[in-house]
């Protein structure tokens, strides 16, 4: 338990410091549950066809686990792919001693930004903290307590290898389930703009670079779901961290007005230490 305290504790201080569509038809072969063509090609352009979509709702969540405790960090929101903006409201576990509810974490990302309010560590409740996600070791796929949904989705561009699981549904919806591994190099090589920096710098940051992974596309071939299985290595642990991030997406074209702090909104200040 020592030890997942210090865990949290770390992912709490680096918050506070600044933490072509595929099938668009509904074909026959879908239809009977035949995978809708080579599932490393379908992966990696699973990002456009989000673009393509416009925006979406957002669930997330962020299960760690070490010394056989595990610990989960949740948040919901929306996102818009063409901008790259998106807003989430995230919730950390209670305190690690079990006495102290958290208040929800405003967070909105940006390209190559993340910025939170409701931290608290000495930030004023009216203020903004803002990160540069490329500073990141994770290119803030973990330490935000949430990974950036596009950022999940451009992740699969790294695809290396995947197979075909089966068809099922995902919210009732009927999606196919692919499993494979990507590569973080990779799919910032073929990363957007926005994610290349995050992600080369996840590459380098995380343990290993490859990343395991269940991902879910619907026969409009959007993602749906993805579940990643990342190695974080923080800087309080010996070892690296096992870190499960799952991304649920749904309400697509939903609503998505997401407007960045002003600069006299963003804190500039000293942050404490917690």
């Amino acid at each position: 338990m020592a030890r997942m305290r210090g865990v949290v504790a770390g992912i709490t201080a680096v918050c506070c410091l600044g933490f072509g569509s595929v099938g668009c038809a509904r074909s026959d072969a879908a239809t009977r549950g035949v995978p809708a063509g080579d599932p490393v090609r379908v992966l990696r352009q699973a990002a456009e066809a989000l673009v393509e979509t416009g925006t979406s709702r957002a669930r997330t969540s962020l299960e760690m686990a070490t010394g056989g405790t595990r610990v989960t960090i949740r948040g919901e929101g929306v996102y818009d792919y063409r901008k790259r903006l998106g807003r989430l409201e995230v919730l950390l576990p209670q305190d690690p001693a079990g006495d102290t509810a958290r208040l929800p974490i405003t967070e909105l990302l940006a390209p190559g930004a993340l910025f939170m309010k409701n931290r608290g560590a000495g930030v004023p409740a009216d203020k903004w903290v803002r990160v540069d996600t490329g500073t990141l070791s994770d290119g803030n796929l973990v330490t935000g307590g949430a990974t950036d949904p596009f950022a999940a989705a451009e992740v699969l561009r790294g695809t290396r290898s995947a197979t075909f699981v089966e068809r099922t549904e995902v919210g009732g919806t009927a999606v196919r389930h692919y499993r494979g591994t990507a590569d973080l190099g990779q799919a910032a090589r073929g990363a957007s703009d926005a994610n290349r920096k995050a992600l080369a710098a996840a590459a380098k940051g995380f343990a290993t670079a490859r990343v395991p992974f269940d991902a879910y596309l619907d026969d409009q071939g959007r993602l749906r779901k993805v579940r990643h299985r990342f190695s974080f290595v923080n800087g309080r642990q010996d070892e690296p961290v096992a870190v499960s991030s799952t991304t649920l997406l749904y309400g697509f074209g939903a609503p998505a007005d997401v407007r960045l702090p002003e600069d006299e909104d963003i804190y500039a200040g000293r942050i404490a230490e917690q």
